[in-house]
């Protein structure tokens, strides 16, 4: 992955001349006078930890060769991909970069680093595919820490056609995966925008939600057993899809975020290929309407694979298909754009196409044809190469997303949008705010927002502003402070409120029982101590 922005190089394009003038006239957007540092222009301090603490976690992964100091691995396994990540090491600040880059083979390795670590106090933070957009790979902690890369934990080591289960290695990048899936005629059905790049034990630490979620489900949902390596030993879960044997100990790891141990298996549900896929364009004339037809497949069906809904902003500008941004609004393309999705076998996906045609006709819908899910699905993964290009060009773009029930989703959705606003716009860089719900429950739905303004004297510190604001909006009006990006130290605060005291407790209590010294991924989830 390109350390200075996201994902392969070769796959960056630039801003058409359209969306730089548009960035002009209507945002103010100056483009800035030069690009990223250069990675050999970088300066990185020496490494912190001593001879001893490296003598022991060479012993622990099997050879030097595992242990990485060298300038280079640091720099690229230094915080994540939110923008305010990119800005920083972009003008080269690396106060973030880990003493070390350590590459376990296996569980028992795991075992033996965070041993190490608790020993010459050395924090550890897991490193799947450095996709984090919340803050959940810097630590806040004083002191040496190593990034625990699980690439070399990349296997599948077990598939159970019968039971179609499959259980898989952390480091195990999803496209990966998927290929080693489809062998065996097998899907996970896990396809989130950071899918190209995220791995096993990073979608599951996150509580990943991937595009086909309204067929496949969220990752949670897929998960029927984890391993869990901590300081304090291993943690084992799962012995059966559903059980009554006591609170279930999978929901304490899912999500944790590396804060109470590293995932080393998860076991998933799987389920055949699909010999067809279908994705279709369907235009509302608004989004209070697109969001009504949405409801009504959710709860009362056909439920498609896919199903998303861009508010008029994001149609308008394009952002629904990314590929076609700069292109000009067509006719067809006012109102807002929907794309529908079905997965299975050929007479199941009409039939169910038909049924839940019929329904969103019934709501006002009026379809568009197959070209615009097909566009859609050719440029699903590209949205984070456009945010590069973007920044290029000297905007300031970043995304946020929440969620809540049907009921308060248009409440949550003029709060968070009047936050945005409001706040860039009194900071001089009025804003376009665009919206889309992106996953859809029988009781209530996700919003997606992406924001994009001029950048500001302090790009960082204008967005954290901005940020801040709407994180407060989206408490007050009853959502969750995060769906699917995770917690980290963006949301940790705000997610302490949401917990409440007692919750906050418990987790504690947790962390203090599975890692005393402190030395996961301190400050991330919770408070450091």
């Amino acid at each position: 992955m390109l350390w200075s922005g996201w994902g392969d190089p070769a796959e960056a394009a630039p801003l058409p001349d359209t969306v730089i003038g548009l960035l002009r006239d209507l945002l103010g957007v100056e483009p800035r006078g030069s690009g990223p540092v250069a990675l050999e222009d970088v300066t990185v301090p020496e490494p912190e930890g001593g001879p001893a603490a490296r003598r022991a976690l060479v012993a622990a992964v099997g050879g030097e060769e595992h242990v990485r100091t060298d300038p280079e691995a640091r720099i690229r396994h230094t915080r994540g991909k939110s923008t305010p990540d990119l800005l920083r090491i972009r003008a080269g600040d690396v106060t973030d970069v880990p003493a070390a880059v350590v590459l376990p083979a296996s569980h028992d390795e795991v075992l033996a680093v965070l041993g190490a670590c608790a020993e010459h106090g050395l924090a550890v933070v897991p490193f799947g595919g450095g996709t984090s957009v919340v803050g959940g790979l810097a630590p806040e902690r004083r002191g040496p820490f190593v990034a625990l890369d699980l690439r070399r934990m990349d296997g599948l080591l077990d598939l159970d056609p019968v039971s179609r289960t499959a259980t898989l290695q952390p480091g195990l990048r999803a496209p990966r995966a998927e290929a080693l899936l489809a062998e065996h005629g097998f899907t996970l059905g896990h396809f989130p925008q950071s899918y190209e790049w995220a791995t096993i034990g990073g979608f599951a630490a996150t509580r990943s939600s991937g595009q086909a979620s309204a067929g496949y489900g969220r990752f949670d949902e897929m998960v029927l057993g984890l391993t869990l390596a901590t300081p304090r030993g291993t943690l084992d879960t799962g012995r059966a899809p559903r059980s009554a044997a006591g609170p279930d100990l999978r929901q304490l790891v899912l999500g944790s975020e590396g804060a109470f141990g590293v995932i080393t298996a998860v076991t998933v549900r799987i389920r055949p290929v699909p010999p067809v896929r279908v994705y279709e364009g369907w235009r509302f004339g608004s989004f209070e309407e697109g969001t009504a037809a949405l409801r009504r497949l959710a709860q009362d069906g056909p439920r498609p694979t896919v199903l998303r809904l861009s508010d008029e902003t994001e149609t308008l500008v394009g952002l629904a298909q990314p590929d076609a941004i700069g292109s000009g609004p067509r006719e067809s393309s006012a109102g807002c754009l929907a794309v529908v999705g079905h997965e299975g076998t050929e007479e199941d996906t009409a039939h169910r196409g038909e049924r839940a045609a019929a329904v969103l006709r019934a709501c006002g819908g009026t379809p568009l044809g197959e070209e615009p899910g097909r566009r859609w699905a050719g440029g699903r993964y590209s949205a984070p190469y456009l945010r590069d290009a973007l920044l290029d060009a000297g905007a300031l773009v970043e995304t946020l997303e929440t969620a809540t029930f049907w009921s308060r989703v248009p409440e949550l959705y003029a709060a968070v949008r009047d936050a945005l606003t409001g706040t860039l716009t009194e900071a001089g860089t009025p804003p376009l705010v665009m919206c889309h719900i992106s996953h859809v429950y029988e009781n209530g739905a996700s919003l997606y927002f992406t924001v994009v303004s001029a950048q500001g004297e302090d790009a960082v510190a204008h967005w954290t502003r901005a940020k801040h604001a709407a994180n407060e909006a989206i408490l007050a009006a009853g959502g969750t402070i995060s769906h699917h990006h995770g917690v980290g130290t963006d949301h940790r605060d705000w997610y302490l409120r949401e917990a409440g005291p007692l919750g906050v407790d418990a987790l504690r209590a947790v962390k203090r029982r599975l890692d005393p010294d402190g030395v996961l991924n301190p400050g991330v989830l919770l408070p450091a101590d």
